[in-house]
Order: C-alpha cells, then structure tokens, then sequence
C-alpha cells in the first residue's frame, strides 16, 4: 500500500489540513500512523520507535531535562465533515480541533527544531477517543515505560491556545432497576422496572455540583445519566431498566472516593463500575510547570474533562494540556480550529525549546 505523504516542511496550517484529510477514526490509524513514522523517518536528529499505530520520535542530545509533547491520532466517527476546508480564520473539518492542529504542531517542532534546549519525546498515539484498554499511552507505559518518561509533559488537547492545568477524573457506573414482567393489559399483575428509574432520574435531576478550588482553579463535578436502556416487548412490563451514569470528578477525589460517592447516592440499588480513570492535580506549584506557564503567557484554566495529563501525574510527570482550538467544540459536526491558535501554539513551543 502506498503511504499517504505528509509534508513537515510546509506550515502547520497546512499541515493540519493533510492530517484531516486522513480519515482516522479510532481503531483506523494505520494510514495515518503510517504517514507520521515515514515523514519523521526523513529526519536524522529523531530516533523513531512505533508501537501498533503510535509513533514516537526522540531526540537525545544530553540534555539535562527531558519533556514529552504528545497528540493523539485519532478521531471520533466522521459526520459529513471531511475533507478540510478553510474559511476565513478558520480550518474546519473533522479533528481539526480535537486534536489534528496539536498534532501538526508537533510535527512541524519535531521536524524544525533539531538541537532543542532540553531532549523532547514526542509522541502521536492511537485510540484515545474510545475505551481506556486501547489507549496507545497506556499501552506504551506497559510496553516501553522509558519512553514514556520525563521531567514535564504537554498534551497537545484542544485549549483555547491557553495552559489548562490537571483534569477531571471520570468514571462510569449501571444503575439497575427490576420488576416482574406482565402483559400490559394486565399490568397490575407485575412490576415495572422503566418506572422504578425515576428514582433514579430523580437523584440526577437533583444532584447539586461540588465546585472545590484547588491550586486557585475552580472545577466542576457533573453527574448525568448519558443513557437508558430497558423493555421486553409492546406489550410486556420489563422486568429491568439499566440507567447509565457518568460522574465526572475533581482532582482532588481518588477514584475509590468517587466511588463511594455514586454508590452512596444510589444507595439501596444494584450499582455496577464499568469504566473509571484517575483524575489530575494541577501541580501548578511545581518548577517544570512554573517555568512553562511563564513561558507561554502566565494565564492558566482549569480542565473539565479527562485527558491524559492523568497518565503522566500517575507515573510522576506534572504535566498540562496546551493546544490550539476551543474544547467545546471537539466532537461537534462543525468542529473547526482557529488559525491563529495554530500559530500561536507553534511560535510559543518553539521559543520554549529554543530560547
């Protein structure tokens, strides 16, 4: 198969609209991993290393610190928004926010800056956007946990071209409810497991949100039920009704903490863990961050939502997101990445690495 060509000398702008235009839906990165190792082959500074479809590319000059700047490679499914297109200040098109811009702007360094101020690791890896069992970081750090390591990291996620510090931990439970089944007409005669879940409807609806301030950042948990599924037929009382919740947490609770939260909220239900990740401290009071932060502008936000950063605190790394494009949008059919953020997160890495 012939490897889709990715031209690292043009500008990240560009760039990011030939990463768009290779389709890579979660659990199809090949094409696109494909691309990254045989454009960053091309340079000899980089040693580059590829587990399944992640990439990574090293440089190893001696320097006294060492940081990983890492993407992910994939993207949730397409929704008639490919291929790329640009309008004005704006690159649209599937992934250019979430996190193709990142991604551009790690290879456009990777390629461009051969003797860096301290060694960098960087990283483009697959299946972030699914469950955590595919997470080509996750599997790194079992493969080649020396690649994986670091003074300080950078997660290359959709930010507002802003440092947004830690992360949100989030986990997911089933809420179940049971009944007896009976035939509708006669509909005394058994118990309805869909109508047992308004209790539990009732405890989301009524869920007040913790808002803690740690290290001068506001977070705010939510608790949501993000679907329902239960019936036997037409005509038949179910006799169970799952309700699927997501908790998503503040840095500050442990994941057994959190837990026990939604376990003491449907207190007296049957409640089963199906997916849980560890959250991230800001670590704003650490050197690396404290020199990073002052090096891209001083101005810091909170994360909401889970990102990475939480792998790298689990392994001792402080680390942060900084990427170009509003979060907000990642996922949305007209997803689209400002140009500027683009080149404002290139120009500030580069002078980080260089100056």
């Amino acid at each position: 198969m012939t490897t889709t060509h990715l031209d690292l000398t043009a500008d990240a702008v560009t760039l990011t609209g030939q990463l768009v235009d290779i389709e890579s839906v979660s659990l199809g990165e090949q094409e696109i991993a494909d691309a990254v190792e045989h454009a960053l082959s091309a340079y000899p500074h980089l040693a580059v290393t590829r587990r399944g479809h992640t990439v990574v590319a090293r440089t190893d000059l001696g320097r006294g610190e060492r940081v990983v700047i890492a993407g992910h490679l994939d993207t949730v499914p397409v929704n008639d928004n490919l291929p790329a297109r640009r309008e004005g200040g704006l690159l649209h098109g599937l992934g250019s926010c979430d996190m193709k811009g990142g991604d551009a702007v790690i290879l456009r360094l990777a390629a461009t800056v051969p003797e860096p101020n301290r060694d960098v690791t960087y990283i483009l890896y697959e299946a972030e956007e699914i469950e955590e069992r595919y997470n080509g970081l996750r599997l790194l750090a079992e493969s080649d946990p020396d690649l994986m390591a670091a003074d300080f990291a950078i997660l290359m996620e959709p930010s507002n071209a802003l440092v947004e510090a830690g992360c949100q931990g989030t986990l997911r439970v089933e809420v179940r409810t049971t009944g007896e089944r009976a035939h509708s007409a006669r509909s005394w005669r058994g118990v309805n497991a869909i109508h047992g879940a308004a209790e539990v409807l009732r405890c989301l609806t009524e869920y007040d949100a913790r808002r803690p301030v740690i290290d001068g950042l506001e977070y705010h948990e939510g608790l949501n039920a993000v679907s329902i599924r239960g019936g036997v037929a037409g005509n038949v009382l179910p006799d169970e009704c799952v309700v699927e919740v997501n908790f998503r947490f503040a840095p500050d609770r442990s994941e057994a903490e959190a837990e026990a939260f939604v376990r003491e909220v449907f207190d007296g239900y049957d409640v089963r863990l199906t997916d849980s990740a560890p959250g991230a401290l800001p670590g704003l009071d650490l050197p690396a961050a404290k020199a990073f932060v002052e090096a891209v502008g001083g101005e810091v936000n909170p994360k909401f939502g889970w990102t990475d950063v939480a792998r790298f605190s689990a392994l001792g790394v402080p680390a942060v997101n900084f990427g170009p494009g509003d979060p907000m949008l990642a996922h949305k059919q007209e997803e689209h990445v400002p140009i500027e953020h683009i080149e404002r997160c290139e120009a500030r890495l580069r002078s980080w690495l260089t100056s």
